[in-house]
């Protein structure tokens, strides 16, 4: 699973992506995924303690929490966006 990070999120993470193999018998949606990826390291843990704070895409289709995930999705998580 190929992970991206935008903004501020990249900045806690340390990197703009990452490709991770989350157990799929734990991380079947978002938000699984998202609170796996919190045990990954500090900055993960720090980037995801607000959830009301992100918007999520899988496959470059906005997600919400409850959206499936796979082994061959790509996942964004970015803070919201505004146009001008």
């Amino acid at each position: 699973m190929k992970i991206l990070y935008f903004a501020w999120l990249r900045d806690q993470v340390g990197h703009a992506s990452e490709t991770v193999t989350p157990p799929e018998d734990q991380v079947r949606t978002v938000g699984d995924l998202i609170a796996w990826l919190k045990a990954l390291s500090p900055g993960h843990e720090k980037a995801f303690a607000d959830t009301d704070r992100l918007r999520f895409a899988v496959n470059q289709d906005y997600a919400k929490m409850d959206t499936a995930v796979g082994p061959r999705d790509e996942v964004a998580f970015f803070p919201p966006v505004t146009g001008g």
